[in-house]
């Protein structure tokens, strides 16, 4: 790819995969991402960020840990609003920066376009919004 880092970060786009896309999409997660498993557990939506049809980055949203005791007591919940809550929360289950993408500031790009939509995407397809998405980074 040859267009410069402001290029690609201005002309980024964040989109949901398409189902014929799902192999590829799964593929390249086993493939390229450090889990190797592109396997997925309850309510769930997978993006591409992709730069004039490239694609740069992949996304994937699912349930949250059931048990998180940080994210627990920063909410404030009580075990029973927990319970009854924890729908409303994704957990950004994989996070895959393409081989031949490697640009700085791409992945806060393609993460913060990918939060701008993800409640209005997941009420569309799974028919209530989120209340929050929580990210764990790997060192």
């Amino acid at each position: 790819m040859s267009a410069s880092e402001q290029d690609v970060l201005d002309g980024v786009d964040v989109r949901l995969i398409l189902q014929r896309e799902q192999k590829r999409f799964d593929h390249m997660i086993e493939t390229q991402h450090y889990l190797k498993d592109a396997t997925l557990v309850g309510e769930r939506l997978c993006y591409v960020a992709e730069y004039r049809g490239q694609w740069l980055a992949l996304l994937a949203w699912s349930a949250p840990a059931y048990h998180l005791k940080d994210r627990d007591e920063w909410i404030g919940w009580t075990e029973e609003q927990r319970r009854r809550r924890l729908g409303w929360v994704a957990n950004n289950s994989r996070f895959l920066i393409l081989e031949d993408a490697h640009f700085p500031n791409l992945a806060s790009r393609v993460m913060g376009l990918c939060l701008q939509r993800l409640s209005a995407d997941w009420e569309a397809r799974w028919g209530h919004g989120l209340l929050a998405a929580e990210s764990f980074v790997d060192g």
